[in-house]
């Protein structure tokens, strides 16, 4: 069937005239005529029958009209919402898939920034899991992921949201850690690093190290960037972390330059094809945007 049909037989059935609903829908009266026809032969009733002025409805007609144009408003209503995403009375879950660190320095405002202005969106945060990635946004399983753009997959679109570098903190009065440190004095401290595997005691600080002709003493190896802080403010621990995740704890740690240089990371925004056009998924990645670029 073809659901334009229905649009014509509504606008038949407000006009009760060929001519003004041929009008209405912007097409000729012989192709509305023709679609009468049509819809004449798809209910088996006339539907419309000549009167003195203009046509009148058959009781098949008059029994349809509550129902069409309830259906009718129905995809109206759908496709206007899709198009004008209405932030303060929309329901919708979008699904993020980031890193504990990425959780804490962008996810956590942005919930609080949602709750404010769209408090019928929902956020499920997701483990980031890139070789999975894919498949995930393509099985709808996963929305948005927020990533380092280099390891995710090439077909996604992708955003930049900010650059992002390493700084080495310690707790506030620890007594090897200074403002222009050695690079001889950094490897003599006892180090906290984060290996996202989990196990390994080397990460590419090494092996700029190896190549300066220095060894750091790595005491442990942490799974997460999120408890890192918490460990070296109560210990002689230092570790080299994300900038943003601590900016707001200067108060407990002392935070100081790499003694050498130390290469970051940019964070980009990636996402299927198949949210691309959706209003709402589109809203909360400008949402996005605006509250990285208040970090």
């Amino acid at each position: 069937m073809d659901l334009n049909l229905l649009v014509t037989l509504e606008a038949l059935l407000a006009e009760q005239n060929v001519t003004k609903a041929a009008n209405r829908l912007h097409l000729s009266q012989p192709a509305v005529s023709a679609q009468l026809s049509r819809l004449r032969d798809l209910f088996d009733d006339p539907l419309l029958i000549p009167a003195q002025r203009g046509m009148t409805p058959t009781a098949k007609a008059l029994e349809l009209l509550d129902p069409l144009r309830h259906a009718l408003d129905q995809v109206r209503a759908t496709l206007a919402e899709h198009r004008h995403f209405d932030p303060g009375n929309a329901k919708l879950t979008v699904a993020i898939a980031c890193t504990d660190y990425l959780q804490a320095v962008v996810a956590r405002p942005l919930v609080v920034a949602l709750r404010k202005q769209a408090p019928g969106v929902r956020i499920a945060l997701r483990h980031l899991d890139p070789p999975q990635l894919e498949a995930q946004m393509v099985r709808g399983d996963v929305d948005l992921a927020l990533m380092t753009p280099e390891h995710g997959p090439g077909s996604l679109r992708a955003r930049r949201l900010f650059d992002e570098r390493y700084v080495l903190i310690g707790r506030k009065r620890h007594p090897g850690l200074r403002r222009g440190l050695t690079v001889e004095e950094f490897a003599r401290l006892d180090h906290v690093i984060v290996s996202l595997r989990g196990g390994d005691f080397t990460t590419p600080v090494d092996d700029g190290l190896a190549a300066l002709g220095y060894q750091r003493n790595v005491a442990l190896s942490a799974a997460s960037f999120l408890i890192v802080p918490e460990i070296v403010s109560h210990s002689n621990f230092v570790a080299l972390v994300p900038e943003r995740l601590v900016r707001d704890r200067r108060d407990e740690l002392k935070i100081v330059e790499c003694p050498f240089p130390v290469p970051g990371f940019t964070v980009s925004m990636l996402w299927h094809e198949r949210n691309h056009g959706h209003s709402g998924q589109r809203w909360v990645r400008e949402t996005v945007m605006e509250v990285t670029g208040s970090l």
